[in-house]
């Protein structure tokens, strides 16, 4: 499988010539979804679910397929009848190829005064992969590699460091980081590579890794 990482919380994966796309928001390129067969969006905020974006890819491929939860597919769904599916905690599914776990179902608290929105994750093919979206969700089995949200309004780096060692991954690579400045980074990658327990590693938009 390979793992490319597209800008902020947007990560294609590849297998057997078809392409899965996860969460192509308003931080990632404008032809983030493009090119992929099957589409999963966590949650409705606006830098996972952008809708221009999604309708670029889904129109690039007639059969292209859209998963993701009502908040989302609400919006979407009448424009792209039959592709696009709506799920939630404990489904299973395939798209691409891939075999597809859902895992939670709230966004992180960003403050008690705003309310909680809904949030899933995706497990990929038995544990291979996990996107969490924007929720320090632990799925029930183990992780070959967590997609790691290292930089948010609704976390702390001790709150990532504890999420590593409980989901006890392999390896750990940054997502959600469009707001993390490279003068941070070196702060970030040494103590959660340090203290976490697991492989921690980086990729810049659009560089690839072989999982």
């Amino acid at each position: 499988m390979k793992l490319t990482k597209k800008s902020h919380a947007c990560i294609r994966l590849e297998k057997d010539g078809r392409t899965l796309v996860i969460d192509p928001g308003g931080f990632s390129e404008e032809d983030a979804a493009v090119g992929a067969d099957a589409i999963l969006v966590t949650h409705e905020h606006p830098d996972h679910f952008d809708e221009g974006r999604l309708r670029a890819g889904l129109e690039a491929d007639p059969s292209a397929e859209l998963w993701t939860l009502k908040s989302v597919s609400d919006q979407i769904a009448a424009a792209f009848p039959g592709r696009v599916h709506t799920v939630g905690h404990g489904d299973t599914f395939t798209a691409a190829g891939f075999d597809v776990q859902v895992h939670g179902e709230l966004h992180a608290v960003i403050h008690p005064d705003i309310p909680r929105i809904t949030n899933v994750g995706y497990l990929v093919d038995g544990g291979r992969v996990f996107h969490p979206g924007d929720a320090l969700t632990v799925p029930e089995q183990p992780v070959e590699t967590l997609m790691l949200p290292v930089m948010a309004p609704w976390n702390k780096i001790a709150e990532v460091i504890e999420y590593v060692r409980e989901v006890k991954p392999q390896r750990a690579y940054d997502i959600h980081d469009a707001l993390l400045t490279d003068l941070a980074r070196p702060i970030y990658d040494r103590q959660i590579g340090g203290l976490g327990g697991a492989e921690h590693l980086r990729l810049t938009p659009g560089a690839s890794a072989e999982l």
